[in-house]
């Protein structure tokens, strides 16, 4: 290779390097997503050919970089064996070789997120989230709520299993209608998953039906066998991932047995994986720095169809977000017409290099969900609006983990408007019946509504919502009590209803246990509220658990804008708060914090300890820290992390016997 060639090679690497990270950070880290799974693939492989090429590898290149650096307040663990991932192919030949004359396993590879659950005496003791491959995070107090993980096992010995979090489609569409904005609806399981699994607060986790598909084993069997290992697993109580036994002889035609079953399967998958059954063979083959040698996965050769795009349309949410839509020709693809996909956000438009009238490729992603492959003209001439499409405000570009949005910057667009009602009005909100989307819609262009507060006045145009279409005196009569009804409102679901942006129904709760901040911001003259001021309603926010510095900001900035200051204040002689039950400073356990694990004998559950502990001025945490007191646990001599950790710490460990006795 000339030296001019190779210097050209090595300024593509590491623009491919680069981009390819971006991509990956922006995915693992922070579930956003800013380059199509087909181009990051399609980089990849060029990468993968250049450095082969070449024979260089740049520093920080994903093809040797296990994964990235794990985020978030969830405690960071070492796994004891690196979670690597897999070399893969989309030719089915390349299966037929890599089989040779040994006996294997072929299953799914599901689309979810990989855990690592650790059983000792016959207890889940322990899950840590894959990563970075090298370092998890502690989801413990999660995965004891997932749908199907057994909590005890029979076997006794120390074992930990490798599966799949997932959430079945039925599932997430479940979730999905609960959400009215079209803009906040999840994109597909496996983010999804990816945020449930990672809750800190596991009540969540379980409301989101989270699925746990064991694939392989660790220790606690002696046996030459991964299917003889599956079994054990099966014997267990795991679900495993389904599974055939092939040999290179029936391998193909295997694949497309399983091929011809996606279309119907309740879950998401991303392919095949191939792996020797003989764990003996497996370990005399060793590994790279990233991929064993005894696997490999197998990625459907997606079907693409060309179109031309006609059209982008752009949708307003209720948060601002204004999201990208691609229209083109219809095309048949998988099965079914496809005439539109969702192009998620600027970067990805970026990097497609969008104009109306180009000939792009389109594909289902794991043959579902329709997405924009590839650009074949080029032409970058999609003109990003410069005005939002409902009300006309001049719009902005946020760029936030490399991600660029479109935003509409108007608090009174009516597309926000309409979709900020519809949220107030909703099930864990302000819950008012009757009230629906296209009917709020009518209400607004009517000019009743201009917001949440108007809600309440609506009796004021009797005469004319009876008259309107769908309307006549029974169904007002009972939209005005649906309205008086909610009046007495918990004080959770009020500051749920008011749409603060990352304030969900949990987060309102945490906020609602601490209203006198809140109140601080709403009572003082925002001039009396100064920097210090700020700073010190800042740290007392992200001391709240499961907050940090973006909802703490999220919150100010609500709670300082004039408009929400003086719609708060006109509201709150409108409603009867319900406030959360006071906490306790004064009793027993005031300034004390436990942490819960194992069985309990004299309690019907870990709530009604908790609880209990509560009333009488305690807190209880879900995992041991510094800061913990007692680590209560029936089986105080075990071996669990837990236990492990209080010992390093110096926390006491007592039974629930010895806790009755404090």
């Amino acid at each position: 290779m000339s030296i001019q060639h190779n210097e050209h090679a090595l300024a593509r690497m590491k623009e491919l390097v680069a981009t390819l990270n971006a991509a990956g950070e922006a995915y693992y880290q922070h579930d956003a997503q800013i380059m199509e799974d087909y181009r990051y693939d399609k980089l990849a492989d060029e990468l993968a050919a250049l450095e082969a090429q070449t024979g260089v590898t740049l520093a920080g290149s994903p093809s040797v970089n296990v994964g990235y650096s794990v985020m978030g307040s969830l405690e960071k663990v070492a796994h004891e064996q690196p979670l690597l991932s897999l070399d893969k192919t989309k030719d089915v030949e390349k299966l037929v070789a890599f089989a040779g004359e040994q006996k294997c396993l072929l299953s799914w590879k599901l689309d979810g997120l990989t855990v690592v659950a650790s059983y000792e005496n016959g207890e889940l003791v322990q899950a840590l989230t894959r990563g970075n491959g090298v370092v998890g995070e502690d989801i413990t107090h999660n995965a004891l709520v997932f749908k199907n993980i057994p909590r005890k096992v029979a076997y006794v010995g120390a074992f930990s299993v490798r599966g799949e979090a997932i959430i079945t489609f039925a599932d997430f569409e479940r979730i999905n209608s609960t959400i009215e904005d079209e803009g906040d609806k999840y994109k597909n399981p496996r983010n999804l998953t990816s945020g449930s699994v990672r809750q800190l607060n596991s009540e969540v986790t379980a409301k989101r039906s989270v699925m746990y598909y064991a694939f392989s084993v660790i220790g606690g069997v002696g046996t030459d066998s991964k299917q003889e290992q599956l079994n054990f697993l099966q014997a267990q109580g795991f679900a495993v991932v389904p599974y055939v036994v092939v040999t290179a002889d029936d391998i193909a035609r295997q694949v497309a047995k399983f091929k011809a079953e996606v279309a119907g399967l309740p879950y998401a998958t991303d392919g095949l994986v191939v792996t020797y059954d003989s764990i003996e063979y497996s370990r005399s083959l060793g590994q790279t720095s990233k991929f064993p040698h005894d696997s490999i996965a197998f990625k459907w050769a997606d079907e693409t169809a060309e179109t031309t795009l006609t059209e982008v349309i752009w949708n307003t949410s209720r948060t601002g977000l204004i999201n990208p839509v691609a229209v083109f020709e219809p095309v048949e693809l998988e099965g079914s017409t496809v005439k539109q996909a969702s192009l998620h956000n600027i970067s990805i438009i970026e990097g497609l290099a969008l104009g109306i009238g180009d000939r792009i490729t389109v594909y289902k992603a794991n043959m579902i969900i329709p997405q924009v492959a590839d650009n074949l003209t080029r032409s970058g001439t999609l003109q990003i609006p410069e005005h939002c499409p409902v009300c006309g405000t001049a719009t902005q570009i946020l760029s936030e983990n490399e991600v660029k949005t479109l935003f509409c910057p108007n608090p009174n667009c009516r597309a926000q408007l309409v979709r900020a009602l519809a949220h107030y009005v909703s099930r864990d909100a302000a819950n008012i019946e009757g009230l629906s989307e296209a009917t709020l819609e009518k209400f607004v262009g009517a000019g009743f509504l201009n917001n949440y507060v108007d809600i309440y006045r609506l009796a004021d145009y009797k005469d004319e919502i009876i008259a309107m279409d769908g309307f006549g005196e029974k169904s007002y009569a009972k939209l005005i009590a649906a309205i008086e009804k909610s009046r007495t409102i918990e004080l959770a679901s009020f500051i749920n209803a008011l749409g603060i942006s990352n304030i969900g129904a949990e987060n309102a709760k945490q906020l609602a246990a601490n209203f006198d901040l809140i109140e601080d911001l709403v009572k003082n003259p925002l001039e009396s509220l100064d920097e210090s001021r700020l700073e010190e309603i800042t740290e007392k926010l992200i001391s709240i658990e499961g907050f940090g510095g973006k909802i703490a900001t999220a919150v100010i900035a609500y709670f300082t804008d004039h408009n929400n200051r003086a719609l708060f204040d006109e509201v709150m002689p409108i409603l009867t708060l319900v406030k959360p039950a006071q906490h306790v400073t004064d009793g027993k356990f005031s300034g004390k914090t436990f942490v819960i694990t194992g069985d309990l004998h004299g309690y019907e559950n870990r709530k009604q300890l908790q609880a209990f502990i509560e009333q009488q001025g305690g807190k209880v945490a879900g995992s041991v820290s510094k800061n913990t007191d007692y680590l209560i646990n029936n089986d105080s001599t075990s071996a669990s992390s837990k236990n492990k950790k209080a010992r390093e710490l110096g926390i006491a460990i007592i039974t629930e016997d010895e806790f009755n006795a404090l």
